[in-house]
């Protein structure tokens, strides 16, 4: 699952990733990869909360 969105993401087909604190985090678009990465703390802590714009 995104966890900026909440969409549903296939690992195996996602074609954004990264990596924080040794776990791989997938997301649906760039814009969520976007997102993550500027504040992941705040994704881990909270979960998704809608897909950015």
């Amino acid at each position: 699952m995104d966890i900026v969105c909440g969409m549903q993401v296939n690992p195996k087909k996602a074609k954004y990733k990264t990596i924080y604190k040794g776990k791989i985090y997938y997301f649906c678009s760039s814009a969520c990869k976007r997102a993550f990465e500027s504040n992941p703390e705040y994704y881990i802590e909270h979960g998704p909360t809608g897909h950015p714009d």
